[in-house]
């Protein structure tokens, strides 16, 4: 009867014992929110029009949408899970529905990690694209997010360009682009800034945002706003929003005439580097929920 009443505790204490370790590990995976959100999917979810995760195939997540044509592409350890490994290729999509209307706005978050194209200063140069949102027989499309060297020769600095197109009541377009300078140059003056942007080789998340209420496009490294303040306000800071040529279809890695074989120009290759975590939102995305993208992306959450 002792031996039994001995057991029973020892039974106890180890039950007691393992609640105390459960417990601690249930803690340990209850994370602090970061920016008021517990993980990406939560920022501006009511505006998020499409999300490629990349996590081994290309599919596009909330329409379930899967590339019609994958060039070179292959997926390897990426920010958050996989992403996407371009050898010269891309992932270029049918339309998605949710893409081809627009409330005016619209923001490009991802990740990405390309390098510098010329390494010497009479070498070649060409672009990296990260995403197009294309239009029929056009090198530019809706919306266009890229880096690119201009005659920089530095591996490690890279110039990243966002470049818009709105289609107008005429038919015609209305455009403009936003850069970082990558050092001041002399003929700047007090309204221009630059930022060296030395994210050559190594992943950076990259946004950039287009505001059609004040005509406004920015772009932003790693939560910090690296745009030229010069160059980021159009039509005189009146409303111009945007107005999808259609049909339109994304592409991850290459622009348009690169896609449907018609490109001529030497500049304009598929990209060479990695992308992941792709979101466009059908808003302008915040400062706050822009760093909280950073972090949380980051923190793989």
């Amino acid at each position: 009867m002792k031996t039994m009443k001995l057991s029973m505790k020892a039974m106890s204490l180890l039950l007691i014992g393992a609640t105390i370790i459960a417990c601690s590990d249930d803690d340990s995976k209850k994370l602090p929110p970061i920016g008021g959100y517990n993980s990406a999917d939560e920022v501006a979810a009511s505006a998020l029009k499409a999300y490629w995760p990349l996590n081994g195939n290309g599919n596009e997540k909330i329409s379930n949408t899967a590339p019609s044509s994958t060039v070179a592409t292959t997926f390897v350890t990426g920010i958050k899970g996989q992403g996407a490994n371009f050898n010269e290729g891309y992932l270029a999509y049918p339309t998605i529905a949710a893409l081809s209307s627009t409330s005016g706005s619209a923001s490009i978050s991802c990740w990405a990690k390309i390098s510098n194209t010329k390494l010497v200063p009479d070498g070649p140069s060409n672009i990296s694209p990260i995403f197009s949102l294309t239009r029929t027989g056009e090198v530019f499309g809706n919306l266009n997010l890229f880096g690119e060297t201009h005659g920089l020769t530095t591996s490690d600095s890279i110039q990243v360009k966002g470049i818009f197109r709105i289609k107008k009541e005429d038919g015609t377009e209305f455009g403009g682009d936003a850069v970082n300078m990558l050092k001041q140059e002399p003929w700047m003056d007090a309204t221009h800034t630059w930022n060296p942007n030395k994210i050559g080789g190594q992943w950076a998340h990259i946004v950039y945002v287009y505001d059609g209420p004040t005509a406004t496009n920015r772009l932003y490294v790693n939560g910090v706003k690296i745009s030229n303040s010069a160059w980021e306000v159009r039509n005189g800071g009146d409303a111009f929003l945007l107005n999808h040529f259609t049909p339109t279809r994304p592409v991850i890695g290459a622009l348009e005439t690169v896609v449907n074989g018609t490109n001529t120009d030497t500049w304009n290759k598929a990209l060479k580097g990695q992308v992941d975590e792709v979101r466009i939102y059908d808003k302008t995305l915040t400062q706050a929920e822009i760093g909280a993208l950073y972090e949380l992306e980051k923190a793989g959450r």
